[in-house]
């Protein structure tokens, strides 16, 4: 009976009955099992954690005690009296059918209405942007487009220092942070001197940004050699591409693909992309090539270079010819080698050690 004095074009169909029907005898019958949840929101594909949900939500008998209660309560006499602004938001295929939203909203006085694609009684599982939207405009009277995101060209350049957590216990606590106070120190002179922007510090190392791959690349290098007057080394990362500017902070896949490429990178090790190599040209700048890798996380595959002051330069016929896969000779120090001169020049005394400690026959 109160079903028909709603009138005409808000009584439910046959098919809308069915189906809060459907829900009432899954309540009654299967409360805990997800079955209910299940035809309430039919977008969420989990019956476990709806079952879960059911559970730890209420009881069986309050489960059924509500929805009987929900079914009887009827405040259509009451909605005049609201005076409260009110936005009503309904989907259609609510298993509460759509005309009871509608009924709301022209029975409020001055209610707003925001019917939405969807099947589930708790609409904003299907339809978040619009809802957000809609509330938006309801409350504040217009909706702010998002702003969009800034981007701009940018050479990413990542350091870390190599072995940082041996060297940390060998030095002691009060030592090492010393050291890691003076890097940044230097890292921040440096990079402003070669005209980039130290972003953020990464714990063992730096993200800083420039202008162009040339000024990171020449960064990265005299870090390297400030870092072994220091007694550490470090390895660097360089790719150039667009980046989002994200107040003081950067982001984006630039961002990500120079990191992977700091990975790769070996102790003492000036590693980047063929983009970088690429965009040098002409700066004297030698390069030696490491091959083609996959980095986690991006797309496709990635050629790598280390940057070789010996190397052949970039863009010369020459480093064509290095730059394909053919095998050759090596170019440059062996790591070993460059660990010895590393050495030799921070701390002689231990190799004249071991020079005296060595069988003259094996010094011949």
């Amino acid at each position: 009976r109160g079903v028909a004095k709603l009138g005409e074009d808000y009584t439910p169909s046959v098919e809308q009955f069915a189906r809060l029907q459907e829900f009432g005898r899954a309540v009654r019958s299967a409360w805990g099992s997800g079955a209910a949840l299940g035809i309430s929101l039919p977008s969420v594909r989990g019956t476990r954690q709806l079952a879960t949900f059911e559970r730890m939500s209420a009881s069986p008998g309050m489960a059924r005690a509500s929805v009987e209660a929900s079914f009887r309560i009827d405040v259509r006499p009451i909605l005049p009296t609201i005076t409260a602004p009110t936005l009503v938001i309904h989907a259609r295929d609510d298993i509460v059918a759509v005309q009871a939203g509608r009924y709301l909203a022209d029975h409020i006085p001055g209610a707003r209405y925001l019917e939405v694609d969807g099947a589930d009684h708790a609409p904003w599982f299907t339809e978040p942007d619009k809802i957000l939207t809609g509330i938006e405009k309801f409350l504040t009277g217009s909706h702010a487009a998002p702003a969009p995101s800034r981007r701009a060209l940018r050479t990413v350049l990542f350091t870390d220092m190599v072995a940082s957590t041996a060297h940390a216990a060998a030095a002691g606590d009060q030592r090492w942070r010393a050291v890691l106070h003076r890097f940044g120190e230097v890292t921040a002179d440096l990079t402003e001197r070669f005209g980039g922007t130290v972003v953020k510090s990464t714990g063992d190392g730096h993200l800083a940004t420039f202008d162009g791959p040339t000024q990171a690349i020449r960064c990265a290098e005299a870090l390297r050699a400030e870092a072994e007057t220091l007694g550490i080394e470090i390895r660097a990362g360089i790719h150039t591409g667009e980046c989002e500017l994200l107040n003081s902070d950067i982001g984006g896949i630039a961002v990500h693909i120079a990191a992977r490429i700091l990975g790769r990178a070996g102790a003492g090790e000036i590693l980047v992309s063929r983009t970088v190599r690429d965009l040098v040209v002409g700066s004297g700048t030698g390069f030696e090539d490491r091959g083609s890798v996959e980095l986690r996380g991006v797309p496709g595959s990635w050629q790598l270079l280390a940057v070789d002051r010996h190397g052949p330069r970039a863009g010369s016929a020459e480093a064509e010819l290095v730059s394909t896969p053919t095998p050759g000779p090596r170019r440059g120090m062996r790591r070993s080698d460059r660990a010895v001169e590393v050495m030799a020049r921070r701390t002689p005394w231990i190799l004249r050690g071991m020079a005296r400690l060595t069988p003259a026959t094996d010094r011949r």
